[in-house]
């Protein structure tokens, strides 16, 4: 038999065994320094560290924790990880889990961000967390809807519909990988997407580009045929919209569209 190391979880104190399950008992798997502080005040600093020192919870970042579930085994934290979305749910407030994130979780990109983006209606700057960076997106409040609730490891995270996440990514493309990649994920998803909720939610955000991009990208890809009726009584605004915000601001101008198409779409290239 292995002799007991510092590499394995330590036995609980009195008050460490009691803040761990007081925390469990009222779900709160990921909690911060107030929920300890309401625990166990007057120890919460000493309890904490000594929890995190014998691998009991997981440290995500000053402040916020996790509790590792006993069926991690004994080297508890060490051998834990948490969801992204999940820790990123306990960031900012009010949030979302959306563009490029959802893009991927909806099924259609298959492209793994490195980054998850979070739009909320507040300015944060973008942290890094066990390894990931976390980037929120600042939007206005009439672009804050669409959203749905999902369940990941046990915890509720609220995320941007599929017609909503496709809407964000065609407002702020620079957020989901650029123009070619939203383009692509319509391209092989048509039937998961309801355009028409896209144009009133392009309407609700009060962004015509939305509906701008939509539309070059829809006869780029050979799609517009199909789905030309949802443009009927819409006047797109004028000037010329970026097709591309992370592409140069250079190349031709499309009057149909009121673009400034600075990239190429070539759905062939997405066969392979």
């Amino acid at each position: 038999m292995e002799p007991i190391t510092g590499n394995y979880r330590q036995g609980l104190g009195k008050k460490e065994a009691f803040l761990i399950s007081t925390l469990a008992r009222e779900n709160r798997n990921i909690f911060n320094a107030d929920d300890v502080k309401s625990i166990v005040d007057g120890a919460a600093k000493k309890t904490v560290n000594n929890l995190v020192r014998k691998k009991w919870i997981l440290k995500l970042k000053r402040g916020l924790y996790a509790i590792v579930p006993l069926d991690i085994g004994v080297k508890g934290a060490e051998s834990f990880a948490v969801h992204n979305f999940v820790i990123g749910a306990k960031l900012v407030e009010p949030y979302y889990i959306g563009y490029w994130s959802a893009l991927n979780h909806h099924g259609f990109s298959d492209q793994i961000p490195s980054t998850t983006f979070i739009a909320t209606t507040r300015a944060k700057k973008r942290i890094e967390v066990l390894q990931t960076t976390y980037l929120f997106v600042q939007v206005t409040q009439k672009k804050f809807f669409g959203i749905t609730e999902i369940e990941i490891e046990g915890e509720k995270v609220r995320i941007s519909d599929k017609n909503k996440t496709i809407a964000d990514c065609l407002d702020r493309p620079e957020y989901c990988g650029g123009i070619d990649e939203i383009a692509r994920s319509i391209f092989f998803s048509p039937e998961e997407i309801d355009l028409k909720k896209i144009k009133t939610h392009a309407l609700k955000m009060g962004n015509l580009t939305i509906l701008k991009r939509l539309g070059y990208v829809l006869e780029a890809s050979g799609l517009l045929a199909q789905y030309e009726g949802v443009f009927k009584g819409i006047r797109l605004s004028r000037g010329y919209s970026l097709l591309d915000p992370l592409s140069p601001r250079s190349g031709n101008y499309n009057d149909k569209w009121g673009l400034l198409v600075n990239v190429e779409i070539k759905p062939e290239r997405w066969m392979y």
